[in-house]
């Protein structure tokens, strides 16, 4: 006699409930950090969806994304489904079948039983899988309007059974999900939004500076036609003033970040062209990379535009050559600016109280009141050194307190 052997199909193993909570418990706390931390989106989605399938017990898991124009759920990130599905499969979003009635009406869909289930039309997807139970929850994104994304849903092929206390930990990995996809919107809406605010300044820095170099242009052509030698250096060196706001503008429309300038970049291509003006005399530039703002950038970068032109005229006899040397270092107290020359040293009797009564020591000294900073005057047995410190905390604490 011949016994047919029937197959049973597979069950799902006994557990020990209490155990089986308590790590429901660690999974919605693990699921919160990984909220917190994971900034790229398509990880935070799988690896939720792992976490989710583990808490269930069950290798099925799918996070389901609505897309309007389409009316459907878009399955946008899952564990146990083949990898074409991932990002191509959808669903019907229709209150007819599981996922579409959560979605639509917010309730949670418990069922225990698919294939038997007369709510719902059971999506081919989960038949082909051969899917018998799922538990469907909402994904709400919060906020004093609460907007659906779509539906986490946990499923499985074995026999057995999803319960309330089922259900309410997968809301709550929804509720945190909801609240993970909310903050990394709002974060690519302010990233779009700081992006094109960079863009925009740099663009009216750009203009600023393409405005500038048109004055300066104009002032080297006022200068080239008076004849008039004392009108003929104030229009030169109001052309060089112009310039060297010119260049803190041509640095920031240029730079990484709104608002920072790299005073070791911007001396260094402030002293080129002042060099490139001068013939005879060589200007060098030795300075650090500090960053600083455009606020402080101006002054300091006028401060050596003063420096400079006035050792061009006043250091080297006509016709001479020479060198100025320019550096920046950045010390215990803050910043220390050195303008050097090599040439016949200050005339006797100097007295810098006096010399302040010219316009640019007066501009000189009205830049270092603005920046906190401080000026000696040096003699060597060649030429004149100007050491100016300044104290940038110092300086933006005073404008705190103002």
């Amino acid at each position: 006699m011949t016994v047919l052997q029937v197959e049973e199909p597979p069950v799902a193993p006994e557990r020990d409930h209490l155990s089986y909570r308590l790590r429901q418990q660690q999974i919605l706390a693990q699921l919160g950090r990984l909220a917190l931390q994971e900034s790229d989106f398509d990880q935070l989605l799988q690896r939720s969806t792992a976490l989710c399938a583990e808490g269930l017990e069950t290798p099925f898991c799918k996070i389901l994304e609505f897309l309007p124009s389409r009316n459907v759920l878009l399955l946008q990130a899952g564990v146990g489904w083949d990898a074409k599905e991932i990002g191509h499969a959808t669903l019907s979003a229709n209150i007819e079948s599981p996922a579409g009635f959560a979605f639509h009406t917010g309730e949670s869909v418990l069922s225990n039983h698919l294939m038997a289930e007369t709510r719902f039309r059971t999506p081919k997807l989960l038949s082909d899988y051969g899917i018998k139970r799922a538990v469907n929850v909402q994904i709400d994104l919060g906020g004093p309007q609460p907007k659906p994304f779509g539906i986490l849903e946990v499923d499985s092929a074995l026999p057995g059974q999803f319960d309330e206390a089922d259900v309410a930990f997968l809301a709550g990995c929804a509720g945190v999900l909801g609240a993970a996809i909310e903050r990394y919107r709002g974060d690519i809406k302010l990233r779009v939004a700081n992006e094109r605010l960079q863009m925009m300044t740099r663009e009216m820095s750009h203009r600023i500076k393409n405005s500038l170099g048109v004055v300066s242009s104009l002032l080297r052509m006022g200068a080239n036609s008076v004849p008039d030698d004392s009108a003929k250096a104030v229009l030169v060196d109001s052309e060089h003033r112009v310039m060297t706001i010119a260049h803190v503008h041509n640095h920031l429309w240029q730079g990484d970040k709104i608002g920072e300038i790299d005073l070791g970049a911007f001396l260094g291509d402030l002293c080129a062209g002042l060099s490139e003006s001068v013939g005879q005399i060589e200007i060098r530039c030795q300075a650090e990379p500090v960053v600083t703002n455009t606020d402080y950038a101006i002054p300091l970068g006028l401060i050596v535009n003063e420096l400079v032109t006035n050792a061009i005229k006043y250091a080297y006899e006509p016709d001479q050559g020479g060198a100025i040397d320019v550096s920046l270092f950045a010390v215990d107290t803050g910043l220390e600016l050195q303008v050097v020359d090599y040439g016949k040293g200050l005339p006797e009797g100097f007295d810098i109280a006096a010399r302040r009564k010219s316009f640019g020591m007066r501009v000189v000294s009205s830049l270092l009141v603005q920046l906190n900073g401080t000026l000696t005057i040096g003699e060597s047995e060649i030429g004149t050194r100007f050491l100016m410190r300044f104290d940038p905390h110092a300086r933006a604490d005073q404008a705190d307190a103002d």
